[in-house]
């Protein structure tokens, strides 16, 4: 006899290398059976981290993985997570229990509503069907890049299956071709630039069109810069102006200003990311590729509907740049680089006693391991680990919440991004308010992670609401939190921890991270809320002007 969830789990598995979840009444026949393919399966603390952790796996390995939690609360608790992972653009299966199909009971809710209200698909499992329903499942979780719920009666866990039917093997979208006219316009306009300058986001690195991008660069002599969450993808650093938006150097980002001519590859172009609309020149040409067809942009002067790397590849074969055009363009950064990338170093301790951040992340990015991969969480610490830490690639530098503006992703995406590359020294960055928030999965980074650092920016407060709120005067009471000792939760869980009061206090941590043992590390770092990273005070002057 072949059970529901056996013909579930034989669905998932050619397509599926782990899961993440919690035990539940509603999924713990479908965790059994899960036992017995080649899944892996972490237990995690939270509802939400089931999701979150896929959600940074698919982010970090470009990998599907499965989250799955019981019927009720447990699924409601998933719904943050789900949304930012929407946002987000992530593909994931969340396994659910879900009411029985003899009808609701007291504590069932209407699951297939709510995942929708977050634009989450569900399929529900039967007992004719439930191999091909699962398959349905992945398929449109990987063509429409979302995640989707798969939802499993209560009472068909442990039911026969009736499914005969052979398994069809799921194949990964084929890239979109973009259209030829597209391509001779953006070649023409690109072919006259003067000042040409391309923009890679996370959607040039999962099309794999790093290379082709950094040719196209080279051929037209460009500058290239990314989102943050493109971060490294050229392969000419000495032509790279770095992260734009917030996160950007205003010199940087002054030049970008000048360009005559800049091609978005797979770039979102946020109000974060453009500087509310004023990154680029009133009279630049804009060229976007893009291929899920987004809605029409603003800035946008044309839009390439196609994959990245091969609208790039076709780029370079048809453009015609006149020798000589663009000279001068890329030696203003070379000539001028260390004014464009200098970051403000800080004073090492505030006047309230307490460490500026600047000096923090300076002196971070001196003892981290080069081989990690950083996860980051929502917060206005954002401006630290993002403009001081280094980056070797996209995949290795995780920003979770910002999609969704949520905090308190933190630990429980960690925890799928240090099973995606075991072999990498994760580190984990989040404010102590996300901290918090997360705190039940802090146990599941310590128990699941083989060496890892954790970066607790500690204001005492909700930072990202002093810095603009507070500045508009309203009473800041509720924007601040009674300090905790993270080192000592961290400790009492299996870890190490020290409170950082000032930069001697790091001592200890060098030599550990010198010495390349395992384990996980807490840095609780008490940090002054009197220094504002500049992506702040940029939401805060937008946010005067436009009231939020």
């Amino acid at each position: 006899m072949t059970t529901v969830v056996a013909r579930i789990s034989d669905a998932l598995a050619p397509s599926i290398s782990h899961a993440f979840g919690i035990m539940g009444n509603g999924n713990a026949h479908f965790i059994e059976a899960l036992s017995r393919t080649a899944i892996s399966y972490t237990a995690v603390r939270h509802e939400v981290a089931t999701v979150a952790a896929a959600d940074a796996f698919y982010r970090t390995s470009g990998r599907l993985a499965v989250a799955t939690t019981t019927y009720g609360a447990g699924f409601t608790n998933t719904l943050t997570a789900l949304a930012e992972a929407v946002q987000a653009h992530t593909p994931l299966v969340l396994l659910v229990g879900d009411a029985p199909t003899t009808g609701p009971r007291p504590w069932d809710v209407d699951q297939r509503g709510l995942a929708a209200s977050v634009g989450v698909p569900t399929f529900t499992v039967g007992t004719a069907d439930a191999g091909q329903v699962t398959i349905a499942a992945v398929s449109h979780a990987l063509t429409h890049r979302t995640p989707v719920v798969l939802a499993l009666p209560y009472d068909l866990a442990t039911a026969e299956s009736d499914e005969l039917a052979a398994l069809p093997v799921v194949r990964r979208p084929t890239p979109l071709v973009p259209g030829q006219a597209d391509i001779t316009a953006a070649a023409r306009a690109l072919s006259g630039a003067r000042r040409p300058v391309i923009i890679a986001g996370r959607g040039a690195w999962l099309a794999g069109a790093a290379t082709p991008l950094s040719d196209l660069a080279d051929a037209l002599g460009a500058l290239t810069a990314t989102t943050a969450l493109g971060r490294s993808l050229f392969e000419r650093a000495e032509f790279d102006l770095g992260i734009i938006g917030g996160f950007g150097q205003d010199a940087a980002m002054q030049l970008i200003g000048t360009a005559d001519v800049v091609l978005v590859a797979g770039a979102g172009l946020n109000q974060f990311s453009t500087r509310f609309g004023s990154l680029f020149g009133a009279e630049a040409t804009v060229i976007r590729i893009d291929d899920s067809n987004p809605a029409a942009h603003p800035a946008v002067t044309l839009t390439i509907n196609g994959d990245a790397a091969l609208a790039a590849s076709a780029i370079v074969a048809a453009i015609d740049p006149e020798p000589g055009r663009t000279a001068g363009w890329r030696e203003q950064l070379t000539a001028d680089a260390t004014r464009l990338r200098i970051r403000d170093a800080g004073v090492g301790t505030c006047d309230d006693g307490r460490l500026d951040p600047r000096s923090v992340a300076i002196r971070l990015a001196g003892s981290l391991p080069e081989n990690r991969v950083t996860v980051t969480d929502g917060g206005h610490f954002l401006g630290w680990s993002n403009t001081y830490w280094a980056a070797s690639s996209p995949n290795r530098s995780i920003m979770v919440g910002t999609a969704f503006q949520s905090i308190g992703l933190g630990f429980g995406s960690a925890v799928g991004a240090a099973a995606a590359l075991p072999d990498a020294t994760l580190v984990v960055s989040t404010g102590d308010g996300g901290g918090l928030m997360a705190l039940a999965d802090l146990d599941s980074v310590i128990r699941t992670t083989k060496r890892g650092v954790i970066v607790v920016w500690n204001d005492a407060a909700y930072g990202a609401e002093v810095h603009v709120y507070g500045r508009m005067g309203l009473g800041t009471s509720p924007m601040l939190i009674d300090e905790a000792d993270f080192a000592g939760i961290a400790r009492s869980l299996g870890g190490r921890g020290d409170i950082i009061r000032s930069l001697d206090d790091f001592a200890a941590f060098e030599q550990w991270a010198e010495s390349g043992a395992d384990g996980v590390y807490l840095l609780d770092c008490r940090i002054s809320a009197s220094v504002v990273a500049p992506f702040q005070d940029e939401i805060f002057e937008h946010a005067v002007a436009v009231p939020v």
